[in-house]
């Protein structure tokens, strides 16, 4: 029985929390660096583990993140003045570098103390594969560069990042990510040919789709790693094999769906980087080791990626406002949900749950063993930093080289053996 305590130790996020402890020992994603195109451009907000930050490129093209609120009078710094390597409040000129150190107070005689006596409140903050990362742990403690996922490690022509806002908790997220059992069913068309995508594209885009469709019970197969848990969901494929999608968790919030079972084409995959409680970026990312993507149209043809407003809000277009563009008669024609595109039908069934479910209240089943689990291990995870003050995974980013994948394999085979070489990176 999942309690309410539980579910409040998993949930929350801010200062002080379990859960807000131990996202703060890793690297996180927080914006993609279209959001800070240029030295000197404007600030931009930023809400990460419930606090309010300010990020800013300066004019030498470094970053800096700081508390949103300027520690003379607590003015929102977004309204600042980006300007020769530092951002000034407009209320009374404090300025400040990208590492919190006052440069002026032009309100103040030049010989105050107070010009090295206060500091703004800095986070480390890097670029690295295609995303802007931020650290809001104990120096001490922060690893040397971000957790080496694949997507990060390709060229940049390789790979394709999104984001969108969810109005839900990160673990909501993290829990449609490592679903197998729902593949089949909310993402299903009733008729592929229908909508203009052969049954080859539709198999190649979610992965063993056919396999998903006729066998709709997987069984689970949960196997720890050191990085979180590989999940192995087993489906019939003929007599004498079962189709395995693996499914990759990666602590603390990543998620990758599998490749089709011809191995080839692009690789997908999630981060969902909690806001606060309520709210979580969702970053989509695709990755085609040995070739460059192209347009994302090319092949993201099942809408994991959601159309966003383009106005810096990344708020899907079609959101729980608009009851995200439902057609009923398509979805009496075509398909399950009605709703177009696999990661907005996601983003409908994760948020109307509420922003943050009440599992208490739920009755699980055989096909959620990888939610039981990952709430396990995300709980077990954070007890042990609380009692012991040692976490030794973001430390050692090399453990995240993984891949998940679709694969099918004779029914003697234990899927982490016959997978193996496809699950590793080079």
């Amino acid at each position: 029985m999942f309690t309410e305590e539980d579910n409040e130790a998993l949930t929350r996020v801010g200062p002080g929390t379990l859960m807000g402890d131990l996202m703060r020992r890793f690297w996180m994603p927080i914006l993609l660096p279209e959001e800070l195109p240029v030295p000197d451009c404007a600030p931009v907000r930023v809400r990460v583990l419930g606090e309010n930050l300010i990020a800013f490129k300066d004019t030498n093209g470094r970053l800096g993140l700081l508390d949103r609120y300027c520690p003379h009078r607590r003015v929102d710094l977004w309204f600042g003045r980006n300007e020769q390597c530092g951002l000034r409040c407009v209320y009374h000129g404090w300025k400040f570098d990208v590492d919190g150190n006052v440069m002026d107070m032009p309100a103040e005689p030049a010989n105050s103390p107070l010009r090295q006596e206060v500091k703004a409140k800095a986070f480390p903050i890097v670029e690295w594969g295609g995303m802007i990362w931020a650290y809001l742990g104990d120096k001490v403690h922060m690893p040397p560069v971000p957790p080496e996922l694949e997507w990060g490690l390709v060229p940049p022509s390789h790979r394709h990042i999104g984001k969108r806002l969810q109005e839900n908790n990160w673990a909501q997220g993290v829990e449609g990510g490592i679903d197998s059992s729902h593949v089949g069913i909310l993402h299903s068309l009733l008729d592929p040919a229908k909508v203009g995508m052969s049954f080859h594209e539709r198999q190649q885009a979610i992965g063993g789709v056919s396999y998903m469709a006729q066998d709709r019970a997987p069984r689970f197969f949960i196997r720890p790693t050191d990085y979180g848990m590989r999940i192995g969901a087993r489906r019939i494929a003929t007599d004498q094999e079962y189709y395995w999608r693996v499914t990759q968790f990666l602590l603390p919030f990543y998620t990758m769906i599998a490749r089709g079972v011809a191995n080839t084409g692009p690789i997908a995959g999630h981060a969902w980087t909690p806001i606060d409680d309520h709210n979580t970026w969702t970053f989509t990312m695709h990755w085609n080791p040995a070739e460059p993507l192209g347009d994302i149209s090319d092949y993201d043809r099942t809408g994991v990626n959601v159309p966003v407003h383009q106005d810096g809000s990344y708020i899907p277009l079609n959101n729980r406002h608009n009851n995200y563009g439902i057609d009923r008669n398509d979805q009496l024609l075509h398909s399950c949900s009605g709703i177009k595109g696999i990661g907005l039908q996601d983003s409908a069934i994760q948020e109307t749950m509420g922003a943050i479910v009440d599992r208490s209240r739920e009755t699980l089943g055989s096909s959620d063993t990888a939610i039981v689990a990952f709430r396990r291990l995300m709980l077990e995870q954070a007890r042990h930093l609380r009692a012991t003050g040692e976490l030794a995974l973001p430390l050692e980013p090399h453990l995240y080289r993984v891949r998940s994948v679709g694969i099918v394999l004779p029914r003697e085979v234990d899927f982490e053996e016959g997978a193996k070489e496809r699950m590793m990176v080079a």
